[in-house]
């Protein structure tokens, strides 16, 4: 099935869109319920005040990534025929989301203990996305899908040792 005018990322051919398989679906649908969790962080710890604006500019810029990328997932799983799950907003914590109530937690902190519980709450969630990226990586077959995977390793390894260097200075 081929994808819809502009899902396809530069250097991936139409007719490769069409390919993709079990793990591709999957990694696409946790995937966007992974980054729709990490921007509702994002949001809660940009309205508070009293954050260090290097955490500042990290919540920036997680929402600034990862809202273009649940479009792209989410444009996939169209072209594929594939419905988003919806968990409910109900995380149970699993493969690194945060629960419901540690969000709870994060959104009623002030700044200064809200930027530390995003941090530890984040360095743990971006672990999970890491892992389940290597694992598309290792079994997907849309070769877009694939090249999302390794970006969102890379990218969010960074931010964790951004994230660990801003715990301990903080």
């Amino acid at each position: 099935m081929p994808s819809e005018p502009g899902a396809t990322p530069p250097g991936a051919s139409a007719s490769a869109a069409g390919q993709f398989n079990d793990a591709d679906v999957m990694f696409a649908q946790q995937m966007i319920l992974r980054h729709e969790q990490a921007v509702a962080m994002s949001d809660m710890v940009l309205r508070k005040t009293g954050v260090h604006p290097e955490v500042t500019a990290l919540a920036q810029r997680i929402k600034a990534t990862q809202q273009p990328e649940i479009d792209q997932l989410n444009s996939w799983l169209d072209a594929w025929g594939r419905k988003q799950v919806d968990d409910g907003g109900q995380h149970h914590g699993g493969h690194g989301t945060i629960t419901a109530e540690k969000m709870r937690r994060l959104d009623s902190a002030d700044g200064p203990g809200g930027q530390r519980l995003f941090l530890q709450g984040m360095i743990r969630h971006h672990q999970g996305a890491v892992a389940m990226a290597e694992t598309e990586i290792a079994e997907g077959k849309h070769p877009a899908a694939i090249q999302l995977a390794e970006t969102i390793a890379k990218r969010q390894q960074q931010e964790i040792e951004t994230m660990q260097e801003l715990l301990t200075n903080l």
